[in-house]
């Protein structure tokens, strides 16, 4: 089954759970700490709209 292991969010996306969260200040830092955590935790970055990414570990 899937985790998710962490959340990444620009400042200005309400988020909140039991995950870490990242914060970017723009879309583009969004993105970069998005595909650095995807190949640091050996994960997948799925992004769910243009200011949040989640995670995903299946291992």
């Amino acid at each position: 089954m899937a985790k998710i292991v962490g959340v990444v969010a620009t400042g200005d996306t309400e988020v909140g759970g039991g995950a870490p969260i990242f914060y970017a200040k723009d879309r583009d830092q969004l993105q970069t700490i998005a595909h650095l955590l995807e190949k640091v935790l050996d994960s997948a970055a799925h992004e769910v709209n243009k200011d949040l990414f989640i995670i995903v570990n299946r291992h």
